[in-house]
């Protein structure tokens, strides 16, 4: 069964398919069927996984699912398992996603539908202008949309939300006491591709975006959904104008962020963190809790909980401080 809402998806594909997909010969082409692609700790038994960054070792030990798509200089990490041996793990994961999912690179236009007045009147809920709704889409309670806004189909909003003009909501779930401001797009594809001389290879984004509750998104933030997983905004999160999420970002409780941050695909933000403006979250990093970066500074290693760093490369504030002093 697909609990996947935003996207169509084949049922199951079977080793077999997969193995002719990636050109393998090393695994027995019984007729075993898997059910998804999903990333390494929420693949099931019966989905198909992958490992390509040593970054997720420490994943290995949760892992449930028996077929893995991998690359050679991993496979004394793992045993007992089936492995899928690939030359370039994320441009086959590619390739398998579009099995499971042959629609997902299509953005397709949501030509609306209108929302009857008694769904309107006994919900309070206000629409201004050029509103456009998609199919199945659920609001809540004493939830106003402004002006030229489209919610695409499938997206759930909660109750008392506020969301403004020119807004674009695709493939989200929205909870409840969230705020957001004019001109923010969210739901859309990641920036996901192989570079090709000849032709550029995107990259199926088949997560969504998850808005904890009592959250503001600023004006011109976009985020962007998950490629596999999601990307998540946590609860009591406020989001300054033109910040830019990448896919899979998960951001915890009760952060700050102000204007013009920019955070790269899969890195992780604990609670309770505070970024300055302008300031560049490097791909794949983990921010721990109560963490303070300073304006203008580049993130590009772990950062441990309660510390505080500015610069490029972003360091402890008062070696910061005593390294720039006059």
């Amino acid at each position: 069964m697909n609990n996947n809402i935003f996207f169509d998806k084949i049922d199951k594909i079977s080793v077999k398919n997969i193995c002719e997909k990636l050109k393998i010969t090393n695994i027995s082409k019984k007729k075993i069927f898997l059910k998804d692609i999903k990333t390494l700790d929420e693949a099931s038994k019966n989905d198909l996984t992958f490992l390509h960054s040593s970054k997720y070792l420490h994943l290995i030990p949760k892992i449930k699912s028996e077929f893995i798509i991998t690359s050679s200089k991993f496979t004394k990490h793992i045993s007992e398992k089936k492995l899928f041996i690939v030359d370039n793990v994320l441009l086959s994961v590619a390739k398998i996603a579009e099995l499971f999912y042959p629609n997902a690179l299509n953005e397709k236009f949501v030509s609306g539908k209108k929302i009857k007045n008694d769904y309107l009147k006994s919900k309070k809920i206000l629409l201004g202008s050029n509103v456009i709704i998609g199919k199945n889409v659920k609001i809540g309670n004493n939830t106003f949309i402004g002006h030229n806004t489209i919610i695409e189909d499938n997206v759930i909003i909660g109750k008392n939300c506020s969301i403004s003009s020119n807004v674009i909501i695709k493939k989200s779930i929205i909870g409840n006491n969230v705020n957001i401001l004019d001109g923010a797009v969210i739901g859309k594809k990641g920036f996901g591709f192989f570079p090709n001389k000849e032709r550029n290879l995107r990259y199926p984004h088949i997560g969504i975006v998850i808005i904890k509750n009592n959250v503001e998104i600023g004006s011109n933030n976009t985020i962007d959904r998950g490629s596999l997983g999601n990307t998540i905004i946590g609860e009591n999160t406020f989001l300054d104008n033109q910040v830019h999420i990448a896919h899979n970002v998960k951001i915890g409780k009760n952060c700050i962020i102000t204007a013009q941050v920019g955070f790269a695909g899969s890195s992780e933000i604990g609670d309770n963190v505070l970024i300055g403006g302008q300031a560049g979250i490097s791909g794949h990093l983990k921010i721990g809790n109560n963490v303070q970066i300073g304006g203008g500074s580049g993130v590009i290693k772990n950062i441990p909980d309660n510390t505080k760093v500015m610069g490029y490369p972003a360091k402890d504030i008062k070696l910061f401080i005593k390294e720039n002093k006059k």
